[in-house]
């Protein structure tokens, strides 16, 4: 390799932060500038170590067992959603809930109480160890089927082939998706679906970015943690494309046998730019890289914040600006990263 002929390291965007982990992370935030430490979190306010542990040395608790939580103290409901079950058992606990649920995820469950209470059987499609899965399934036990496969799809058997509705985890692969959502109405066609896509607009920004990176190389690095579905889908996205596809969680994780050619980096929907941009430099580290970046379409959703969280911090005289912060922090990341 010479000078003139350096390599190039392809940035996608959009990637990283969505608007929905964006708003978790701002309630965790925010409860503890008002309500002080300690603050419960019931399961991983989102899939990635990096988000846990900062929250974790600021004085998060993070639990999958809401029996360990104090009586009376605050405890956030994660950005996957919980089951009614859960919020009863924090309410007979007299826990005070703040509820950092993805407003997208609250979509489905709402569709799910629909289509139960209108007798439908519901096709929930997605992974049923997910937690995310978890929670839509408890809000109709009894009306809801997962299915995760189109294979699964033809072994249904539903007590009214006439009164079946689907609705899916927002953060599966679109292609999977749609086999699957094909399958389910060539068995049903009349099976009602959403009035607009489950699967979550940073999911398909983020896998869409990828199909058009993945094709110019031969390396694909997707930064995200192991427990993420959304990671886990752009890596199964830029393999099905040819490329060598890799989910690492930080930049020490990336070898340097892998960097062959050119190199596509991205992030999961739960990243930090930070982390992102420990990517970019341990890349050109190993080798003579020119970055370019390019932007398939610009995110502009933001969520607000629990009524009740804002109220308590306006009377408190907190400040209500950390999300504005972060995003000013990642835009001059981006910057530093594109101009490297």
């Amino acid at each position: 390799m010479t000078a003139t002929n350096p390599r190039t390291l392809w940035l996608a965007a959009p990637r990283g932060f969505c608007a929905g982990v964006d708003r978790a992370i701002d309630i965790v935030d925010m409860a503890l500038q008002v309500y002080g430490a300690p603050i419960y979190v019931r399961h991983e306010i989102v899939h990635n170590r990096h988000v846990v542990e900062d929250l974790r040395r600021k004085g998060a608790v993070f639990t999958d067992d809401l029996r360990e939580v104090p009586e009376g103290a605050v405890v956030i409901f994660s950005a996957h959603g919980v089951s009614p079950a859960v919020r009863e058992e924090a309410r007979a606990r007299r826990l005070k809930a703040l509820d950092a649920t993805c407003p997208l995820v609250t979509k489905v469950h709402l569709e799910a109480l629909r289509y139960a209470k209108e007798g439908y059987s519901i096709v929930l499609v997605g992974h049923r160890q997910h937690v995310e899965v978890v929670g839509t399934l408890g809000e109709a036990p009894d009306a809801i089927v997962v299915c995760e496969s189109v294979a699964e799809v033809e072994q249904l058997q539903l007590p009214n082939p006439d009164k079946v509705a689907y609705i899916t985890q927002t953060t599966l692969s679109l292609d999977d998706c749609a086999a699957i959502v094909g399958a389910l109405k060539k068995r049903y066609p009349s099976v009602r679906e959403p009035a607009k896509d489950d699967i979550c607009y940073a999911t398909q920004n983020r896998q869409n970015a990828v199909k058009v990176m993945a094709p110019k190389c031969p390396t694909v690095l997707v930064v995200g943690a192991p427990a993420s579905s959304n990671a886990n889908r752009l890596v199964e996205v830029a393999a099905a494309l040819g490329s060598k596809a890799y989910l690492i969680e930080s930049a020490d994780d990336i070898r340097p046998e892998w960097l062959t050619g050119d190199v596509g980096l991205t992030a999961g929907a739960s990243t930090p730019e930070a982390v992102v941009q420990a990517c970019v430099e341990r890349v050109c580290a190993l080798g003579e890289y020119r970055v370019e970046a390019f932007q398939l379409i610009e995110e502009r959703i933001m969520f607000p914040l629990p009524g009740e969280l804002l109220a308590a911090a306006q009377s408190r005289g907190v400040s209500v600006g950390a999300g504005n912060e972060r995003a000013a922090e990642r835009a001059a990341a981006e910057f530093r990263i594109t101009h490297h």
